[in-house]
């Protein structure tokens, strides 16, 4: 029996510049007395964190900052968190950083107020992918990304190390109470993190667009098993689609000129308006195997980010496999691909609907090139003989590859990988 309903969540969003300086007003509106600040070691450092921490105190609200989240969380890196905010007797949490202090700060929460071994609420079939059982602690999310749109979305994604390839926990009480969404906040973004970012956001409008219906997807069990990313539906379509409409007028503007204050601004309010999509819809095959191309890397180290270590990040993941998967989804519903072709700027008028995967594939990569990404998984360190682990640390990710719109197995994931090796 297929679904025959969906339903529509959403984190309260503060938007404008200059908001972060109420993050104070909106702890106190939620009762919090002693929050639990989650950041990085280098934003710690800078004035988005001094300006919330600053409210808090304002507010009345003892603030204790955890700077150690990781750029790209780990098991070992939540487990840090976990204990910490264990140990701390907080009433609230505030992120602030990109999506992994948003991510650490939402794990953090739950196995605090929900203690358990760490695989319990990891999404099956690499956890158990228990339901949360209750409501969490007060969450407020002030990103400086324009990318995840973790702000709007209950999913927290880290890497499982010794499986080589990323999971995460997908549930509606993780989602944040508030986002306060600041452009003040991205200013400093090197280009490369922008681009990164931004291509996040670009994927997260494609995919949700053109994942799996809904009402195609089997029905949950009960109401409280239905999934977070429940297929494309007409609210989250609305979304999906303006963010890439968004993304086509201000990428390239953001990361080629950090001054360019309107399409930073732009950049970060389509980042939001994709969360809200994804967030119910899902994100399907870019995802999926952009998660062993995270966890598997050898030696890459891309431009502007600040860890010396081995490490691919996250937008860039996405997007290199992004021009085979929609070549190949869009037999599936060519009309979706190339309204999604359109959006990105391409003329469609009298498209033959065989040429729907190719036209939207060269609207991509125009962006690819001209924002810096390498081309392909070459380009990044893996070759041919890397396909097996890559296809065999996407298959589990059940969470997103079930609503591709093909239906994937080994042998698709593998001709996708090696499609994926060289771009253009």
């Amino acid at each position: 029996m297929h679904e025959t309903g969906f339903t529509m969540d959403a984190s309260s969003i503060k938007f404008g510049p200059g908001m972060t300086r109420e993050t104070g007003y909106e702890a106190a509106r939620f009762g919090c007395t002693r929050v639990m600040v989650v950041t990085d070691p280098q934003l710690a450092k800078l004035e988005p964190v001094a300006t919330v921490v600053a409210s808090l105190k304002e507010a009345g609200i003892e603030a204790v900052v955890f700077d150690r989240s990781h750029t790209e969380p780990t098991d070992a890196s939540f487990a840090e968190a976990i204990k910490f905010a264990q140990e701390g007797n907080f009433d609230g949490y505030v992120a602030v950083g990109g999506g992994s202090s948003i991510d650490t700060a939402k794990a953090a929460n739950l196995y605090a107020t929900y203690p358990a071994d760490l695989l319990a609420y990891v999404n099956a079939p690499i956890g158990r992918g228990e339901p949360v059982p209750g409501s969490l602690k007060p969450l407020i999310a002030v990103p400086t990304t324009a990318g995840t749109g973790s702000e709007t979305t209950g999913v927290a994604i880290f890497d499982l190390v010794e499986m080589g390839a990323k999971t995460g926990i997908a549930h509606r009480a993780l989602r944040p109470v508030v986002g306060i969404v600041d452009p003040d906040n991205t200013r400093t973004l090197p280009p490369m993190v922008a681009a990164c970012s931004g291509f996040d956001v670009l994927c997260h409008g494609l995919e949700s667009y053109t994942a799996l219906p809904f009402d195609q997807r089997d029905a949950a069990k009960s109401p409280g098993m239905r999934p977070s990313y429940q297929g494309s539906n007409p609210i989250s379509d609305v979304w999906s689609l303006r963010a890439v409409e968004m993304v086509a007028q201000s990428m390239v503007r953001a990361v080629t000129d950090p001054s360019d204050d309107e399409a930073r601004t732009q950049m970060l309010l389509a980042a939001t308006f994709a969360g809200v999509g994804f967030g119910n819809a899902g994100v399907h095959l870019c995802h999926g195997m952009s998660y062993p191309v995270s966890g598997r890397v050898k030696e890459f180290c891309p431009d502007g980010y600040p860890q010396d270590e081995p490490f691919v990040p996250h937008g860039m993941s996405v997007v290199l496999n992004a021009p085979a998967v929609f070549r190949w989804t869009a037999q599936a519903d060519p009309a979706r691909h190339l309204r999604m072709a359109q959006a990105l700027g391409a003329d469609v008028a009298g498209a033959d609907p065989a040429d729907a995967g190719e036209i939207l594939v060269e609207r991509v990569i125009g962006l690819m090139r001209a924002t810096g990404m390498p081309n392909g998984l070459s380009a990044i360190g893996y070759g041919i003989d890397d396909i097996d682990a890559l296809v065999k640390g996407t298959l589990p990710q059940h969470r997103v590859t079930k609503i591709s719109p093909r239906p994937v197995d080994a042998e698709s994931l593998a001709y996708l990988f090696r499609e994926s090796m060289t771009l253009w």
